[in-house]
């Protein structure tokens, strides 16, 4: 049997046994996916004491994704957005960071295009950063905000690098929103247990809006039911979390998950 497992602290919360266990089961696997949960302190020796075991690969959850880094050998795009979600152990221990195509994938799951379109980032944290990365490479133009504008101006320095980055002011959110056609929440605001929380009000939506909220727990947000109200089209946080453990599946495997078995698994645990 082949070992697999996410890493954390806390990590209790994770979906990701739940839904990489339904893939392998579908797939008729001989491995097991558990939730370990190793401090930041640990993780040096959790990483290469996985590496010796024979483990297949991890996945990586705050507060390590940066951490790893200083551990493992990135690819370019993990260098690239400070982080690292998963890690292979094929070829030596590598460090990718799947979280920006989890994203990608979800709204070109909704039919959603990213090139030439103005997207609108709320937040410069981990998931922020590798969102920015992708999109903007993709061809957008990303508008990152922030409580802190000092984050949010050094990740679209960074960012404009490799594409078309900037700024926005927090203060001024409804007429970003009206000169975006994506809006992006990639913080933690709504998330469970602080569920009553959005930044963003319906008023200052319109309707040829799309809102993705990367937040899947609850998986209808606050801010997601005022973009409903407003008209908007919605696409809510299981896909990214479903898309980017995809990507890690197909690194470790070689084989296309299920991607579908992958949706139901977590919609099930949360419903």
């Amino acid at each position: 049997m082949k070992l697999f497992g996410v890493l954390g602290d806390p990590v209790s919360h994770s979906l990701s046994p739940v839904m990489h266990n339904a893939a392998f089961k579908a797939l008729g696997m001989d491995c097991e996916y558990h939730a370990f949960r190793v401090s930041t302190e640990s993780l040096h020796d959790a990483i290469h004491g996985a590496h010796a075991l024979g483990f297949g690969g991890l996945n990586l959850t705050i507060p390590l994704k940066e951490k790893a880094l200083e551990i493992v050998a990135p690819t370019d795009m993990a260098k690239q957005i400070g982080a690292v979600n998963t890690v292979d152990f094929k070829d030596g221990i590598i460090g990718y960071n799947t979280d920006g195509l989890g994203a990608k994938m979800a709204l070109k799951d909704n039919g959603v295009g990213i090139k030439g379109k103005n997207v609108l980032l709320l937040g410069a944290g981990g998931a922020a950063r590798a969102i920015a990365f992708q999109l903007a490479s993709d061809g957008a133009s990303v508008t990152i905000t922030n409580r802190t504008p000092g984050r949010a101006i050094a990740l679209a320095k960074e960012v404009s690098r490799i594409g078309k980055a900037t700024a926005g002011d927090i203060g001024d959110l409804k007429n970003l929103i009206q000169n975006s056609d994506i809006l992006i929440n990639s913080t933690s605001i709504g998330m469970f247990p602080k569920v009553s929380e959005s930044i963003v009000t319906s008023d200052m939506m319109h309707k040829n809006l799309v809102v993705f909220d990367i937040v899947y727990n609850p998986v209808n947000t606050l801010l997601l039911t005022e973009a409903k109200k407003a008209g908007a089209k919605t696409i809510d946080g299981v896909m990214m979390l479903v898309y980017q453990g995809a990507e890690a599946f197909k690194i470790w495997t070689g084989e296309n998950p299920p991607v579908e078995v992958m949706e139901k698994a977590v919609r099930e645990k949360l419903a």
